[in-house]
Formats: C-alpha cells, structure tokens, sequence
C-alpha cells in the first residue's frame, strides 16, 4: 500500500516541511491543480518526478478566477480519489490551503499580466480568469519555492502566461509544459468532461478532429483565412457554439497568416450545451 503523501494547509507549516524536503540540497518541482485530478494530472506529476528530486502538488479551486457566472460552486472536487492517486505516485507534499490562507483577509494585491494575457483568446471571453490565474500562482511560486513547475499544455494561453510572468518576475522558478493527454477518441482529459452528456461525449472529440484536419491543410500550403473558417463551421454545424477558433504564433499567440510566420499553435474554445471546452494542436 502507497503512503499518503504529508498534507500541509497553512504556509507555517508549509514553509516546515520545505525545510525538511530541501534536506541534502534536494531539487523541487510544483504541479499546482485544483484537484479532481485524472490521468492528465497524473502525467503532469510523472513529468515533475523526472525533473526534481521531490514533488509537491498543489490542490486548490481558487476563487480568483471564477467570473460570478461561473462554476466554483459546483467544480467538482475529489478529495479522497485525488489522494489516492498522488498516494501511489508517491508524491512527497500535498499543499491545500483553504481560501482564508490564500487570501486572508485585507488581502490587496493583484498581478495583472500583459503580454499574452492578452491575446485576444480565453481573455477576451474571460477578462477576470489571468489576473486570477496570475495571483495565485505567483503564490504558489512565493510559498513554495520550487526549482520548477509543470503546467499542461491543454491550457496553452495559460502555459504562455505563466512562462512569461516567471521570467519577468524573476521568480527562479522553471516552468515545463507537459503534452495534453487524450481519451482514446482524442477528447483532451479535463475535470469538466464530466458535466458532459453521454450525447455531447459522443459529440466533444469532434473539436480535435477537426483541428488535426486544419492542421494538415495548414502545412499543405492552403489559405489560413479559408481553412480557419471551414473549421469554425465544421464546429458549428456538430452543435458546438465557438467562442474561437484561430492559428496563432505559437510562442507570442500572435495572429498569424502563413506558416512562414513561425511556429504555429490552432487553439479552440466553444460550448457544448453549457460545457465550455478547450484545446490546442501544434501545426
């Protein structure tokens, strides 16, 4: 049986059990989660072991980034399950601060990134989301000093974003993307999968077919506009509602027209029924 990893939920006590995994210079590595965690996480922590001596995995549903028409009440959370998984991953450290000592009260200050927070993609339909992203994994840097942080690549925007502020505020932290882990049909794994109809599950992988097809035309030489738009409408036409579908520079997330213009990154988010969905393939 996998020893449970220690649990720690104060950063007193936080900042104790660093002190005990930095013991003979040991490297560290922090793969920050809201929990109920699946197989994607778990590669996120698999990657982590391969970079750092010891692992610590953050669980918190952080406030921050929930608009008030969102679903932090209702995001699901698997305490238990998320344990046992880390347990036989044999994760040392489980940071799960509540809200209270994330932000205490009186708590002031806000990071308000630029950059590719502002894109034009996820902040555009989502204003509120990287400042909170932003804030709270600052945080988690701060609190627990890692020598390096693993972010899946699912959540590209938010890969770049973090990328950026770790280099701007000098926060010695090396942030890792980690390749999105797919169902078997190519759904990219996510929490909210589960709000999805057994109807929609069968619809949801339509979103990466669709992208590997542009992607294929897109290195074939045809026009980014035409292809971009077919797409759009392919998604449209399976029941899905848009909310984007672009190539974008890959690195900058800057619209582009032509593969000559640099690596290049199509990026998805649409609803299906009241599941909002998100994807990425390099081209």
């Amino acid at each position: 049986m996998s020893r449970n990893p220690m649990v720690v939920r104060t950063v007193p006590a936080l900042r104790r059990a660093l002190d005990g995994l930095r013991t003979r210079r040991a490297t560290i590595a922090l793969v920050p989660t809201m929990g109920a965690l699946h197989d994607g996480h778990v590669s996120l922590v698999r990657q982590a072991r391969r970079r750092a001596q010891k692992i610590i995995v953050s669980i918190f549903v952080n406030p921050a980034q929930f608009a008030p028409t969102e679903d932090f009440g209702s995001y699901p959370r698997t305490w238990n399950a998320d344990v046992a998984k880390l347990a036989a991953e044999k994760v040392d450290l489980i940071w799960n601060p509540d809200v209270k000592a994330m932000y205490p009260d009186g708590f002031a200050t806000r990071i308000v990134p630029e950059g590719p927070a502002a894109a034009g993609l996820e902040d555009r339909f989502r204003p509120h989301f990287f400042g909170g992203v932003a804030t709270v994994v600052g945080k988690l840097f701060t609190q627990c000093r890692p020598d390096v942080a693993v972010f899946g690549e699912k959540d590209f925007q938010q890969l770049r974003v973090v990328t950026q502020m770790a280099r701007d505020l000098d926060l010695g932290v090396r942030v890792i993307g980690s390749r999105t882990v797919r169902e078997r049909d190519g759904l990219a794994m996510s929490s909210r999968n589960v709000y999805l109809s057994a109807e929609q599950r069968l619809t949801a992988p339509t979103l990466y077919r669709v992208m590997k097809e542009s992607a294929k035309q897109l290195k074939a030489g045809d026009d980014f506009a035409n292809v971009m738009a077919a797409g759009r409408e392919l998604i449209a036409r399976a029941g899905f509602v848009p909310d984007y579908f672009e190539a974008r520079h890959a690195e900058t997330l800057a619209p582009v027209a032509s593969m000559r213009e640099g690596p290049v990154r199509i990026l998805v988010a649409a609803k299906l029924g009241e599941t909002r969905l998100i994807d990425n393939i390099a081209v």
